[in-house]
């Protein structure tokens, strides 16, 4: 029998389910992952974590969505893992180093550098990722970026009118987009966004942090708004600071929900 403690938690929302590995290594296969994160016959969450030694930071993160993949990177589990390990943090990801502080009741996470070439994206053939000569029906002309993984943002008028649920996975699996990709649709109004998220691998979400990063990104880049931007999402709100060849910062919310018990055997 393989058991351990749990954690729920989640970051505006997005809900996780983080498993603290470093004294006791634990295997996840696919199938363990997408049974733990079964809401009906599992623990139930948009992404599973599994903390572990690292060498060259304070600890490893590995993120696994619904559908048992291994993703790079999460805004909103970077900082609740900060907050749940009660320190600032150097945490090891697949996209890279990630900074955490706690910020009075929020954390504070520098999410390393925005990267732009289309092969850093990546992009299955070379095209201008600042405005990409693409469209999906009223979707055209996003901004391809990378915040530890892949995300194409477009801007529109509103966002409400747009059917995310439709086109999201339709996007997401085009062949332009070798590893998939995030698709955030955003709106801005003054020196604010409003953003809708369909999330590789997980669907629609009411929060995505690095979808902010990429999005508030996007917008400084393309002079729409100015650093620091505030983005706003069903589940909450998140504040977005860059400036070009600096990290990306973000600051928001990470909340206890509880903790458990289970035998991991019982997930496969």
């Amino acid at each position: 029998m393989v058991s351990g403690e749990f954690h729920k938690m989640h970051g505006l929302g997005n809900d996780f389910v983080i498993i603290d590995a470093r004294a006791h290594p634990l295997d996840m296969p696919p199938a363990r992952a997408r049974h733990i994160a079964d809401r009906k016959l599992g623990i139930g969450c948009d992404q599973l974590i599994l903390l572990g030694a690292s060498d060259i930071a304070d600890v490893a993160m590995r993120i696994f969505n619904p559908d048992g993949g291994e993703v790079e990177a999460c805004g909103n589990a970077s900082r609740c893992v900060v907050a749940l390990l009660k320190q600032d943090l150097q945490i090891e990801t697949k996209g890279g180093l990630i900074s955490g502080t706690l910020s009075g009741n929020d954390v504070t996470v520098e999410m390393g550098e925005a990267k732009f070439d289309w092969q850093a994206i990546p992009l299955a053939f070379a095209m201008d990722s600042a405005s990409m000569p693409l469209g999906w029906e009223e979707l055209e002309s996003p901004m391809a970026v990378n915040i530890g993984n892949p995300h194409a943002v477009f801007f529109v008028d509103a966002v409400d009118p747009i059917d995310l649920e439709r086109l999201g996975p339709i996007i997401e699996h085009d062949a332009v987009f070798p590893e998939r990709v995030n698709v955030n649709v955003a709106s801005i109004d003054g020196h604010e966004i409003h953003l809708t998220v369909w999330e590789r691998g997980a669907g629609l979400t009411g929060a995505c942090g690095t979808g902010a990063c990429a999005t508030g990104v996007a917008a400084i880049r393309q002079g729409k708004v100015k650093s620091p931007v505030i983005v706003h999402q069903s589940g909450g709100t998140l504040i977005i600071e860059w400036a070009p060849g600096q990290p990306v910062i973000m600051t928001g919310s990470a909340t206890y929900v509880f903790t458990g018990q289970a035998d991991w055997d019982d997930f496969g």
